[in-house]
């Protein structure tokens, strides 16, 4: 069963811990553009940044969503690069394994060298699929479908980690099983979208993946 499987992970909110300051950032940023959209900075968690300006900034003038793209990006180049408990550990016991691995992001490429020069996980990739390599963001499954076309490996041989509810559709709808981190939303809430539930990668291992009942 393991032949044949890749390995597709979400980036912030599965290897790193960033989310917290993410809705720092846009629980800040609506408040200040007055958008009146309750919990904001859980609305739009997982969708690609042109995709937030089209479909929240775009009554404001070309100025102030240029002000927002910004902000956004200084304050990424700030911010602190946390791994998520045991992530790096079971990053390093898949690559020993040889199941082909991919990262999967709504973040750019600027931000993704960000995070690489902070911490050195590029070499456990395969593929890489960010922002720049997409037309429509998650959670349609084109970043999905792209990167397990990139490993030559059928979508429904492939597992998706994910923490956002807009990425685990993405991995859904691309026909993949999904293993949800209650890192970002709680246990419960996640639950039924998922094929498993697991608070961090601590205790988690490929062999429960493969062998145990989710």
């Amino acid at each position: 069963m393991i032949n044949n499987t890749a390995f597709l992970f979400d980036l912030d909110g599965v290897i790193i811990d960033s989310e917290p300051q993410y809705d720092v950032f846009w629980r800040m940023t609506a408040q200040k553009y007055q958008l009146g959209i309750e919990n904001f900075e859980s609305v739009i968690k997982g969708i690609i940044l042109p995709h937030i300006l089209s479909g929240y900034f775009s009554h404001l003038p070309e100025t102030i969503q240029q002000e927002v793209v910004a902000a956004n990006q200084a304050y990424e180049l700030e911010m602190d690069i946390i791994p998520v408990p045991g992530a790096l550990a079971f990053l390093e016991s898949v690559k020993k394994t040889g199941i082909p691995m991919g990262l999967v992001t709504s973040s750019d490429d600027r931000k993704i060298e960000y995070v690489f020069n902070k911490l050195p996980i590029r070499h456990y990739f395969d593929t890489i699929v960010s922002a720049n390599r997409t037309t429509a963001g998650k959670p349609d499954p084109m970043c999905y479908l792209l990167a397990a076309k990139d490993l030559n490996i059928l979508p429904e041989n492939c597992y998706v980690f994910e923490d956002s509810f807009n990425g685990i559709q993405s991995g859904n709808d691309a026909g993949m099983r999904v293993i949800g981190l209650s890192t970002t939303n709680p246990a419960d809430s996640i639950h039924s979208k998922v094929w498993k539930v697991i608070p961090h990668f601590c205790d988690f291992s490929i062999q429960s993946l493969f062998f145990e009942r989710p």
